[in-house]
């Protein structure tokens, strides 16, 4: 049996277990796939001499840019973005990194703009998720300005966010996990009574389906998606570097 999993802390709010589980079951790959939240990123080296048969890895939250570190190689796409969400453990015990985000964010915003490309965006975060959004967004080329805690990584603050940037930046990324179960009434800070029919809200949080973030667009008039299309889509591309669909 093939063992796969994912890594992050705390991971109650993942859906890739059941999704694995369930992929595998319809299927018929004999395969698992396993959910270890580690206390820090330093324990992957024994988890994986623990698990001689684990090919392959998903990474989330807090430790997709801190996972870089221990790997032996990147892709350029993971490069690029300086981040990973997807591991993959070679025939020689060595670790490749990949980000699958991408994929997945490509779908999403495939989906959420539908051709209609906006003039400029905003990106709540500066974490690993929102690398992969800078990434997709510098591909397509929209400009865009980042919102951050700290005032050394981002444009603005969430306490000095001028109204006037949320009305011009007519796509809007919350790609942090602000809203993410179990703490689903919490949004991100932003005005959003600046929030017009003519933007579009993207939300990289997939549970709860609908955040508070996405309510609060909708209320505006706003077309909204949440990040059930970018987890799925990340996914299967997880699973096409892992070579697993073709073993």
């Amino acid at each position: 049996m093939r063992r796969y999993g994912i890594i992050g802390r705390p991971l109650g709010h993942s859906a890739s277990p059941a999704h694995f589980a369930a992929k595998f079951a319809r299927e018929g790959i004999d395969a698992r796939y396993d959910a270890w939240e580690l206390a820090s990123v330093g324990e992957l080296p024994a988890l994986l001499a623990a698990h001689p048969d684990l090919r392959g890895l998903n990474v989330t939250i807090p430790y997709k840019r801190s996972v870089v570190a221990l790997l032996d190689s990147l892709t350029p796409e993971a490069e690029a973005v300086g981040a990973v969400n997807c591991i993959r453990r070679e025939a020689d015990g060595r670790l490749t990194g990949h980000n699958t985000d991408i994929e997945g964010l490509r779908a999403s915003l495939d989906r959420l703009l539908a051709g209609e490309e906006p003039g400029e965006a905003l990106v709540l975060g500066t974490g690993g998720a929102s690398q992969a959004v800078q990434y997709v967004l510098a591909e397509r080329g929209i400009p865009f300005a980042l919102v951050s805690r700290d005032p050394a990584r981002g444009n603005y603050t969430y306490d000095a966010l001028p109204a006037d940037v949320v009305e011009r930046c007519r796509l809007v990324v919350n790609a942090t996990p602000v809203g993410m179960w179990p703490a689903t009434e919490q949004a991100p800070r932003i005005p959003y009574a600046y929030v017009t029919p003519a933007h579009r809200l993207l939300d990289l949080v997939y549970n709860p389906p609908r955040t508070a973030f996405l309510d609060y667009g909708a209320q505006r008039g706003a077309r909204t998606l949440g990040g059930e299309v970018m987890f799925a889509a990340q996914a299967e591309a997880s699973w096409r570097f892992w070579g697993a669909a073709e073993q």
